[in-house]
């Protein structure tokens, strides 16, 4: 009998003045989880500041700006993913972390990243001035310089926030009909081992921004809305 009879039949077995061609259709088994998180290696974070996007438009609009002297503590401040009141908590995008999990479908056989965006839902702690939702990093930073090869073969400097050590904690819903929570755990920990978040991540040919679940701390269900 095909699915959507045998559904009608149970409805109208529940319901024995409901019509014969009725469809009942069950809600999405969702469930809301944190997971905490703990660095395996540095985080780097790269946000483009306010003089980096205005100087990216100048360019499209054929705009000359003077060559200025560079300012290594105001291109590391720029570079923070910042939010809350006085923007004083250290961020990073929910986005890379979904990434990163999504990612981590390359592990294992039977699975699609293509679904695995449908199934997960990841939330921020806070919103920064960029209008994007963030994960909240836990750490000391530090200010790192990096020499990095530019257009036509030159080279330059880059001064950005690392964090040495860090943790996170991750909330995020999936939908239970189609992965366990076992399932979404393997996920986070394959995507920070081999995807990772930020500068220099392994997706990028690195080998900063790795992470994996904090067994010291404990996984939370959060209660349905």
């Amino acid at each position: 009998m095909p699915t959507a009879a045998r559904k009608a039949t149970t409805a109208a077995a529940k319901n024995p003045e409901a019509p014969a061609d009725v469809i009942e259709i069950a809600k999405i088994d969702a469930e809301t989880i944190q997971v905490p998180l703990i660095g395996t290696a540095a985080l780097v974070t790269h946000r483009f500041s306010e003089k980096a996007k205005r100087q990216m438009l100048d360019a499209m609009q054929n705009k000359k700006n003077p060559k200025q002297p560079k300012d290594p503590e105001a291109e590391y401040e720029g570079a923070f993913y910042k939010f809350g009141d006085k923007l004083e908590k250290y961020g990073f995008p929910a986005i890379g972390f979904k990434a990163a999990t999504i990612g981590g479908a390359r592990y294992y056989s039977g699975i699609t990243m293509t679904m695995l965006r449908q199934v997960f839902f990841f939330r921020g702690d806070g919103i920064g001035p960029d209008r994007v939702e963030l994960v909240q990093i836990h750490g000391e930073p530090r200010m790192r310089e990096d020499v990095v090869r530019v257009g036509n073969g030159g080279t330059d400097l880059r001064y950005r926030p690392e964090f040495p050590e860090w943790t996170a904690t991750l909330t995020l819903t999936y939908v239970k009909t189609i992965l366990t929570l076992n399932s979404v755990l393997s996920l986070i920990d394959a995507g920070g081992m081999g995807v990772g978040v930020g500068e220099w991540r392994p997706e990028k040919k690195g080998d900063l921004g790795t992470y994996q679940i904090d067994s010291s701390r404990d996984i939370v269900v959060l209660p349905s809305r």
